[in-house]
Order: structure tokens, then sequence, then C-alpha cells
């Protein structure tokens, strides 16, 4: 799971350098707002923009900012600065909020997702078949498939119960 989320976190900038760290204790990759904004609004100062970014979030109400913890991050000059950081789906609230062209991509995909998951909930099928296929696409056999599909519906009838 945590190479996954660090594979999305590369595809969605690009492979930009964006500084991520990962907390074992709460199990979660934490990723730099300032390195996110920057690659995203493409700014001379990202960290002005994230200042005022930040400002607005709050005026509005938005919990993301709230969600911010600091970090101290290694720094281009060698040394270690505190950082705002932010989860992986702090990290989405965030560029739902930045007008730009290079967020458009990823506020595009996060809709379609949002649809899918949407689908899925009115008909689970969907949402079976969505799991049947991740796991031929990560290697597992029909056979072990098959019986975890068969151990899954049985846990939702047992738990139906």
């Amino acid at each position: 799971m945590k190479e996954n989320k660090m594979h999305l976190i590369n595809r969605i900038f690009n492979s930009e350098t964006i500084r991520t760290v990962w907390d074992k204790e709460n199990d979660k990759y934490y990723i730099s707002v300032i390195d996110m904004v920057g690659v995203l609004s493409e700014s001379e100062n990202p960290r002005n923009y994230w200042k005022v970014l930040k400002y607005r979030l709050k005026k509005e109400g938005n919990e993301s900012v709230t969600n911010c913890n600091q970090l101290k991050l290694k720094s281009s000059d060698g040394k270690y600065y505190s950082t705002d950081v932010i989860d992986v789906e702090g990290m989405f609230r965030i560029i739902e909020s930045i007008p730009s062209k290079n967020a458009e991509p990823v506020k595009q995909w996060l809709a379609k997702l949002g649809s899918k998951r949407i689908d899925e909930t009115f008909d689970p099928s969907i949402a079976m078949q969505r799991a049947i296929d991740l796991y031929r696409i990560k290697g597992y056999d029909e056979k072990w498939i098959a019986k975890r599909v068969k151990t899954l519906q049985e846990r939702k009838e047992l738990t139906d119960v």
C-alpha cells in the first residue's frame, strides 16, 4: 500500500521533486505543501502563494489547513526547516483549491474516480469486478481470486446477519 501511494504521488506531480515523509506511527505519507503548491501553481514564490491560499481556505472553513502539520524537511541548501505537510487526503483537498492548468488533470481524475465510487455504491457488483481486476493486475491466479471473492461474500453474509 505504501509503495502504491508513493507511486501515485510521483505520477500526480510528473516526478517533480516533492518532499514526502512516511510516518510509521500514523501509517501515512505526509507531503510538503510548499513543494506541491509550487509545482501546481508554477508560482515564482510558492511560500507566498501558500500563505495567501491558506488564509483564503481558512476563511472558507476548509479543514485541510487545520490538518496541516509542521515537520522539519531537508531543504535544497541541505538544512532542515519546519515545513507545512499534509496527508494524501488533505493534498487532494488543497489541489482542488488551486486554479491552475497543472492542477486540472488531477481534478478531472478525482471527479472521474468519485463518479465511479458513487456508481459502486448503487451497484456493488461494479466494486467486486474492480477488486477482481486489481487482483489480476497484481498477478494473483484465478483460483486464489475465486477463493478470495467467496471469502468476502461469506463474510458479508455473516456480518449482515
